[in-house]
């Protein structure tokens, strides 16, 4: 049957040609010729193709070979092989476009500025550069990318990396699979149009790799200068040059990227906004963008600074920016819900309006202990969010020497507070406590908001500090607080994070703040109005914390005056006994 039926459409195919009408495939065929002669292409990739219409031409129209060859051809066509945007040079131009899109971020703006700089200069001489952009979610890593590609002109394409686990993603897949695909790399290539886009390569750090393989390893060819000339897609069959694009990846977290993958690339850290910072992001921009966006911006409505600020303190908790802007929609919204209905609205939102609409404030400032206190040390720590304060609790009790740890602590942290103890052993008689306690106590260091686990090297001279408070009964003071990596002889190691834990002691009400020594060079990435609301406090030994942290002395114990019962008289009217 299958003869026959190819028998009678070559008939049919001889009948048209003499008609003077062409069949489908041979319209197919004759697109195709022409997208290729039309198509700028180099050399290898002109012959591959020229190879592939050889074959489509010779196969039978119903073959299954024949829409396999024909998207492969597509897709070869369609890819930007020569094809390039002219970039914007003008420094000053680029320099306006980004303060107007974006608050702050000097450090990124500086590098972008230089990179156009230098490429003017030396025009195609430099390599472009591969930047990371590191920091708490919120804090327009992702959104500055975009006012980076509008500011050199340039094509902006970008793909998340999150959860991607199979290699394939970033290879493509090989033809001989049904349904073969090139890889997201060459599919954004196709979406770009240009080969010189800037490519942004979103939550870098939560590539995951399981039995399909391993896609950071892929992302080597990608990210590396010395080989993205050549990159392989599996797909494609042929090399496809990445060398023009301006690649740009984000992160959270450093840890979870691979060495070799962090090598690669230029790593730029995003901190937290300053409550300054927020105040001048949500009036310059969040404030209008909103009110537009909800048809409000022709009504004359205005947020006061003191509504701004209340939503800031009271309604976020934040090292960004994005609860911000979702609880200045929320507002929006229902005002926008007054406006629909016909109902009497506000022009001027006041922290009155703000606290109506929004319901009653989430958090609160004042987060520290009533007063100082024995025992309760308050330390800092630095997550994917930015910065928090924590509380080291310690309690004493009757035992056998017993260390009891709860709160969620990592194995680090357990270390940590195994290493204080020791340390305020060790040093006991320095101390002033009696070296026999320690085998008649039992001891009870908590973290407070158990159900977060809580890890990492930098709370041990609070540990150290609580406990040394505990069993001196010396108070330790509630405005002080403290971050610190310990070593059983004492010494104060750097931590990191430093910034982002001074602005969340600032959020609280901290005033002065101990941090080791050797994180001295950290002071000059934090801004000079934080330095002037908290004194910074440099240590290179547990007693200098204790020193600096602690009362000198116990407190004194107020007794209570004596409440002396009448002596009992019997009654007037009792007979005798």
């Amino acid at each position: 049957r299958s003869q026959r039926e190819h028998f009678l459409r070559e008939q049919m195919r001889v009948i048209q040609g003499e008609l003077g009408e062409t069949d489908l495939f041979t319209q197919e065929l004759t697109e195709v010729d022409e997208l290729a002669a039309a198509k700028e292409l180099p050399d290898a990739v002109r012959a591959k193709v020229n190879k592939e219409v050889a074959r489509l031409k010779a196969m039978p129209p119903m073959s299954p070979e024949v829409g396999i060859i024909r998207t492969y051809i597509d897709w070869i066509l369609s890819l930007p092989w020569l094809e390039t945007s002219e970039d914007n040079l003008d420094v000053a131009h680029a320099a306006e476009g980004l303060d107007n899109d974006h608050y702050g971020l000097e450090k990124v703006k500086d590098r972008i500025l230089e990179f156009i700089a230098v490429k003017k200069i030396a025009s195609d001489k430099m390599r472009s550069p591969i930047l990371c952009f590191v920091g708490p979610p919120g804090t327009g890593k992702t959104s500055i990318g975009r006012s980076i590609a509008d500011a050199l002109g340039r094509e902006f394409v970008r793909i998340s990396l999150g959860g991607v686990r199979d290699e394939a993603e970033i290879r493509g897949h090989r033809r001989t699979y049904i349904g073969a695909m090139p890889g997201r790399i060459i599919q954004a290539m196709k979406r770009a149009g240009t080969r010189n886009p800037l490519f942004m390569l979103d939550e870098i750090d939560k590539l995951g790799n399981d039995f399909r393989g391993d896609p950071s390893s892929a992302l080597l060819e990608v990210l590396d200068p010395e080989q993205n000339y050549s990159f392989a897609d599996h797909y494609l069959e042929v090399d496809y040059d990445l060398s023009k694009i301006l690649f740009v990846t984000t992160a959270n977290y450093l840890d979870t990227i691979p060495h070799a993958l962090r090598d690669r690339m230029e790593i730029i850290e995003f901190s937290g906004y300053l409550e300054e910072e927020k105040l001048g992001i949500c009036r310059q921009f969040l404030v209008k963008q909103q009110l537009e966006a909800h048809g409000l911006s022709e009504l004359g409505i205005e947020f006061s600074n003191e509504a701004i600020q209340s939503i800031v303190r009271q309604y976020t908790q934040e090292a960004g920016v994005r609860n911000l802007e979702r609880e200045v929609a929320n507002v929006c919204r229902k005002i926008a819900r007054a406006v629909a209905e016909e109902r009497p609205f506000p022009t001027k939102i006041t922290t009155e309006e703000v606290e109506n609409r929004l319901g009653a404030p989430r958090f609160s400032s004042e987060m520290l202990q009533d007063e100082d206190q024995v025992g309760i040390a308050t330390g800092a720590a630095w997550t994917a969010v930015g910065g928090a304060i924590m509380f080291v609790e310690v309690n004493l009790m009757p035992g056998k020497g017993n260390l009891i740890l709860t709160g969620q602590l990592g194995n680090v942290m357990q270390e940590s507070a195994r290493a204080a103890l020791t340390y305020t052993r060790s040093q006991s008689e320095a101390l002033g406590i009696d070296s026999s306690r320690f085998e008649k106590t039992d001891i009870h260091i908590h973290l407070p908001e158990g159900a977060v686990p809580k890890d990492g090297p930098s709370a041990g001279v609070s540990l150290a500090s609580a406990l040394i408070s505990a069993f001196t009964k010396r108070p330790i003071f509630r405005n002080v607080s403290m971050t610190g990596e310990i070593t059983l002889r004492g010494r104060v190691l750097p931590v990191g994070g430093i910034r982002e834990k001074a602005l969340a002691a600032r959020r609280v009400g901290i005033t002065k703040f101990i941090l080791p020594k050797k994180n001295e060079r950290d002071l000059d990435d934090i801004p000079e109005q934080l330095r002037k609301d908290i004194e910074f406090v440099l240590v290179e030994k547990v007693n200098e914390v204790v020193a600096v942290a602690m009362h000198s002395t116990k407190p004194k114990i107020r007794k209570r005056p004596s409440r002396k019962r009448p002596p009992l008289t019997p009654p007037a009217s009792a007979p005798p006994s």
